[in-house]
C-alpha cells in the first residue's frame, strides 16, 4: 500500500537530529583534539573550550536546519505532494 507523509513535526525532528548531531560530533572531535594536542607547539595547546563549544554549535545548527526543513516540507506538501513509501502488513 502506497502512503504519503503529510506532515513532519519540526520541533520533535529537530530535537532528535540535534542530539544525534551533538553526540556524533564527538566521533570526529575527540580524535581531532588528540591529534591537535600532539601537533601543536608546547606553548599553545588546543583549548578544552572548543571541545565543549563545537558540540553545542552542532546541536543548535542541527536543530535549526532540520526544523526549517520540516516546516518547508509541510508548506510544500500542499502543492507538490509528499514523500511516498510503500508498506505492507506483517503476519506477526
Amino acid at each position: 500500500m502506497k502512503q504519503q507523509i503529510a506532515r513532519l513535526s519540526p520541533h520533535q525532528n529537530g530535537k532528535v537530529f540535534a542530539v544525534l548531531m551533538a553526540l556524533g560530533s564527538f566521533v570526529f572531535l575527540v580524535p581531532v583534539m588528540v591529534m591537535a594536542s600532539f601537533m601543536a607547539p608546547s606553548e599553545s595547546t588546543p583549548s578544552a573550550f572548543m571541545f565543549l563549544v563545537l558540540p553545542v554549535v552542532y546541536l543548535v545548527l542541527g536543530y535549526l536546519t532540520v526544523a526549517f526543513g520540516c516546516a518547508l516540507y509541510n508548506l510544500m506538501f500542499k502543492s507538490i505532494g509528499g514523500i511516498e513509501f510503500e508498506s505492507e502488513a506483517s503476519d506477526a
